[in-house]
């Protein structure tokens, strides 16, 4: 019986370090970071390269939020896109940094769950918040490709350019 335990015991020792290796691979949140710095950073070089910023608000505790990033990174087309369109940037919420500061600057879209997408343009100025619910997908769990594309494409510096509109 003591072999057992210490069999077992082992075995335990090993999935809950596996897990939180696996964890820590997955932070893309960082709760020690300026938000402020990270998104006035973000604005300056977009506002460079005609971009847009694309605030992901949520944290290393949220599922959703995990999911939505690894979509983005995974999906070719969504990836693509966003680096061809935005600068990103993950402003962390979470019991040790809530960036009560920033989100009261954005009209605090945490209101809407997380992930919530904050969208600013190349100066900075807010331009749309989007609850994240509605991107997400009816058939399986997580956000849904061709949604997610289509709010993107949406809320674009060239979507958003009266110039893109003028007939030729």
């Amino acid at each position: 019986m003591k072999r057992f335990s210490f069999v077992f015991g082992a075995f335990l020792m090993t999935l809950s370090l596996a897990f939180a290796q696996t964890a820590e691979k997955k932070k893309i949140y960082d709760e020690s970071a300026n938000a402020q710095q990270q998104i006035n950073d973000a604005v300056a070089k977009a506002s460079t390269q005609k971009k847009h910023v694309l605030l992901q608000i949520g944290g290393n505790w949220c599922a959703w939020c995990i999911m939505f990033n690894e979509l983005t990174q995974k999906n070719e087309e969504i990836n693509s896109y966003l680096n061809e369109n935005y600068e990103v940037v993950h402003v962390n919420y979470s019991p040790k940094n809530k960036n009560d500061e920033v989100l009261a600057s954005l009209k605090h879209p945490e209101r809407f769950g997380f992930p919530v997408f904050v969208i600013l343009d190349q100066n900075g100025n807010l331009l749309h918040t989007q609850n994240s619910a509605y991107l997400e997908s009816k058939e399986v769990k997580g956000h849904d490709p061709k949604e997610v594309l289509s709010f993107l494409q949406s809320w674009s510096y060239k979507a958003l350019d009266p110039a893109s509109y003028i007939k030729k």
